[in-house]
Parts: C-alpha cells; structure tokens; sequence
C-alpha cells in the first residue's frame, strides 16, 4: 500500500515535473542559441580589429611609396626618410624595407646592408604583380628573425614598377593586444593566415603559434560563410566556436571560444537548485502522503486485515467497528462487520445443518444395511438347499454394503487404487474364481478424495457393464489397467465380448456423474469410444492437486453442486 501511496504522489507530480523539465530544456537550448550568436559577434569583432590594423599598415605603405626619395631608391635619403616615419609609429610594426625590381635591399630602416636578397618571398612576387598591398601568411624576419605579418606594396613611377615597399606586423605585438582583450574565464582566439598557420593565440601562445590548425578544423579556414560549432580545443577545453573565415577583404582566419562550461555555469548553478528545490518538494509530498495515508488509509486498512485475520483463526467476536468513522474506508469496515455477522448466523445454521446430514447418513446407511439384511435372510428362505448360490449371493450382497460403508464414512484415509477397484468389483463377479474380471498395474496411493470419486466412476461404469455391457453376458470380459507417468495416473476400463454396443443418444444421470465426479484440481482428462466390441473408457488425473484459482475453486463449487 505504501507503495501504491508513493506511486500516487509520483503520478501527481508527474506535471510539475514535466514542466520542469521542459523549462530546463528549453532554457538550455536558449542558451545554447544565445552563446553560438555571442561568439560569432566575438569573432567578428576581433576580425574587424585586426582588419582595421591591416588598413591602417597598408595606408602607411601606400603614403610613404609617395616620398620621392622612396622612389628614387636613393640610398642615404631613403634610410632618413623610413628612419623618421619608422620613429613616429611605435612598435607595431617591424623594419620597413625598399627593394629593387629584382628584390634586392635598397634600403630599410635598421640599416641593413644593401644587395640582401627577398625575391625568394612569396609575398614579394605577388606585390610584383599587384595593384593592391599583399598581404603574406606567418613569416620569421629576415632582417630582425622575429615572426612577422608581412606586408608589400608594388613602387612605381610613371606607371613603371621600379621596386617593392615593404613591412611586417610584429606578431609579438598582435599577440600582446589579444592577451589584453578582455576574455571570459575559459575562452580562446584564434588568428590564423590563408594557409591555416597560427600566428596569434589566447591561451598558451608558445604552444600554438607557428603550428597548423588541425586537419579535422582546416576547412573552416577558407569556409563560405561566419558559423560556429561545438569542438573539444587542442588544450582539451570544450568549446562553442565563432569563426570568420579568409575573405577577399579579410586575408586572416579569426575563431573566438567560449567554454561551453563557463557558458553553461548559470544554467548548470540554476539547474542544481531546481533539482535540490525538486527533490525537497518531492520529499515532503511524500512525507505528507505517508503521514495522511497512514492515518486515513493504512491504519483503517490493517484493521480491516486484522479482524479478518483474528475471524479466521477462530475469533468469532472480531470486528472493526469503524462504522461513521474514516469515510469510505469507514463504510468498508461496517460492510465487513455486516457480512462477519451474516457469516457467522450462516454457519451456526450450516452447523446445525451438517449435524442433522450426518445424522440422516448415519441412519440411511443402517437402513440401507438393514435392507441388505433382510434381502439375505429372504434368499435364505427362498432357496434352501442351494447353499453355495446362497453363499456366493450373500457374498455380493455384503461386498455391495462394504461400498456403501466407504462412500459414507468420514475418516477414510489414503486407500490403494487396487483396493478401490477391487472393493467396487466384488460385487460384480458371481464366484471367487470368475476370471471375467482382470485388474492389472502398479501399487498406488489415493488420496481419499479422489478414492471416492474413482469409487463412484467405477461404481457407475460396473452398473452400466452389468445391465447392458460385457458382464451382461457369461462369455463377456472386463479389464481394468493404470499406469503412472510424469505425475499423472492413468486408468483404462475396457470391455469385450458383450453386446455390440452404440453411443448413447442423450447424455444420462450416470454420464454427467462420470464427468463431474472428479475435483477439478486434479486436471482430470477423460475419453469414452463406444466401439461396437465393447466399451473402452479412459481417464488420466494428477496425482497431487495443482493450486486452484479463485475461478477454478468457483467452477469446482459449481460443478460439485
């Protein structure tokens, strides 16, 4: 019961619950939503920085290729000229260089000695044949060996290329600006170059800078369009992932991380206190369903149990008295005192009724006894001087009453099937030695129930073998054979030698008692083949009953009735 209580109070806050749910679902999803968008909008920001860098570098290039001493590639001029423009920009970006057509060092702003070879440069010979600045991917300076974003721009004069100007974004420095940026505890960025090469990264710099992004992410480099993705980062940080992808106008890959934990923590933190909030309210709805179940649904309950239980172990006072108290459960309590009290007026008549049954049996069996007598003494007087028909007679007569005697007796124990069948037998045959009557098969038990109903089947059977069937005649024969196997008991009257015999048209008294004298516990299964030659009828049973249903018990009722 108690159980049935907790499954109420489940059910009833099933709702609540799915609710609950729902709202933790659809809040994460949200939120989910919300940290994809805030980090597309992160990574845009951070590429429109660096862009903004880029232009403000490619400017100063395309200004300075206006100086006339730039131009001219005239060495001592050109090295003031960079020197003073050099002086002005601060530290973000690194040696500004003049090269000839052919890629060779004209001059620079750290002095450098003239003739160093840079036609081996990638971005040296796009700017060759570029209108625009051109902007390389990761780059150890020659000149200062430290990592660099180069940038060229074609000189010309008089629409002629006469050389290349250019410089380099120190990344020591974009590094310093995105370890400044204000990030969220767990986060990253990422700025890569065209060819997927790392060349600033939040946290850990020295690990990542220099290295490639991995292959499983590469394609996000030159992707068709911003996005964002959940990806486990190579520190082994679990991620939501912005990114813009290389572009015409944008030549760097930029990706912002947010911890997916971090991100989630508000909702982690607000989850919690739901479920610890959850599970209070759900313990003390439980608590409350003990505590009134107990009191208006147990207590009443096992006092029902209790009477009862007294009442079948013999108490025949016991009852609830909860009439006018606890509500239905109440009503139940005064139905069953109601039916105790039937009960008990039924059974002091059933009682009186059995004695005054037991009484009757008694007496119709002296009377039948009587009877039996007197017919003895009748044929007695009847036939003197036949004393061995009288005797074999008599025999019958008495083997009759000793079936009466079981059939009514009270304390009959468990009999042997072959006393069973012989008792029913002697009867039937005229002398000792008629040998029209075979029994055959193993010493077995019976229970005294089903000693009586095999007495009666039997009993029938001979009857009906003595008016009409084998034993009707001198030349007919009876067997009668059982078997046991697998827990079942089989039996076998067969007749022969008797009149030829036909199936009856109507089922008789006799009949339906073959059929229903047996307990339905013990699985009884009988077959009757009204063969011309004779007889043969079969019956197999269990030889210990099964557990009965309360169906079964109540077809047994019936069918005993």
């Amino acid at each position: 019961m108690r159980r049935r209580l907790a499954a109420v109070t489940l059910t009833a806050l099933l709702p609540a619950l799915g609710m609950l749910a729902y709202n933790e679902f659809r809040v994460r999803q949200e939120r989910h939503d919300e940290v994809h968008a805030q980090a597309i909008r992160a990574s845009q920001q951070v590429a429109l920085e660096i862009e903004t860098m880029l232009e403000g570098v490619r400017g100063l290039l395309v200004a300075t290729s206006a100086i006339p001493s730039v131009t001219d590639r005239e060495m001592t001029h050109c090295h003031d000229a960079l020197s003073a423009i050099a002086g002005r920009l601060g530290t973000f970006i690194g040696n500004i260089v003049v090269l000839d057509k052919g890629g060779k060092l004209v001059c620079d702003t750290l002095n450098w000695q003239a003739g160093t070879d840079f036609s081996d440069r990638p971005y040296i010979q796009s700017a060759l044949t570029s209108d625009d600045v051109v902007i390389g991917g990761y780059t150890i300076a020659r000149i200062s060996n430290q990592p660099i974003l180069p940038v060229a721009f074609r000189l010309t004069r008089d629409g002629e290329t006469v050389g290349i100007i250019g410089t380099g974004l120190r990344l020591g420095w974009l590094q310093q600006r995105i370890t400044e940026r204000d990030m969220p505890k767990g986060g990253s960025v990422t700025v890569a170059d065209r060819d997927g090469i790392i060349i600033a990264r939040y946290p850990s710099p020295d690990a990542f800078v220099g290295t490639p992004i991995p292959d499983p992410y590469r394609h996000l480099v030159t992707a068709g369009s911003p996005g964002s993705l959940e990806v486990a980062s190579q520190d082994g940080t679990v991620r939501i992932l912005g990114y813009q992808p290389v572009t015409a106008h944008n030549p760097l890959y930029v990706s912002v991380g947010i911890s997916k934990s971090e991100a989630l923590a508000p909702v982690n933190r607000a989850t919690v206190t739901g479920i610890l909030l959850m599970l209070g309210g759900t313990f003390l709805a439980f608590i409350a369903a003990s505590l009134v179940g107990r009191r208006f649904i147990l207590d009443p309950i096992h006092n029902i149990v209790q009477v009862v239980t007294r009442w079948r172990e013999g108490d025949q006072s016991a009852r609830t008295r909860m009439e006018g108290r606890l509500g239905e459960l109440g009503q139940v309590g005064a139905a069953v005192d109601g039916l105790l009290d039937e009960i008990e007026v039924r059974r002091k008549a059933s009682v009186a009724a059995d004695e005054k049954r037991r009484l009757m049996a008694r007496e119709l069996s002296h009377r039948v006894k009587n009877t039996l007598s007197v017919i003895q003494a009748i044929v007695r007087q009847t036939f003197r001087g036949q004393d061995q028909q009288i005797i074999s007679f008599q025999r019958r007569v008495a083997a009759l009453a000793g079936g009466y005697d079981a059939l009514l007796s009270e304390d009959w124990n468990n009999a042997s099937i072959r006393e069973v069948a012989e008792r029913v037998m002697l009867p039937l045959r005229p002398a000792e030695e008629d040998q029209s009557i075979s029994l055959s098969g193993p010493h077995l038990l019976l229970p005294p129930d089903i000693a009586v109903a095999l007495s009666l089947i039997l009993h029938e059977l001979g009857t009906n073998a003595l008016k009409y069937g084998s034993l009707s005649v001198p030349e007919g024969r009876l067997s009668v054979s059982w078997t046991e196997e697998a827990n079942r008991l089989s039996l076998t009257w067969r007749e022969r030698g008797g009149p030829a015999v036909t199936a009856p048209a109507r089922e008789g008294f006799g009949s339906k008692l073959i059929r229903l004298a047996f307990p339905v516990a013990y699985d009884p299964e009988v077959t009757s083949d009204f063969a011309p030659e004779g007889l043969e009828f079969k019956i197999s049973f269990r030889s210990s009953p099964v557990a009965a249903d309360p169906v079964s018990a109540d077809h047994e009722t019936t069918a005993a009735g």
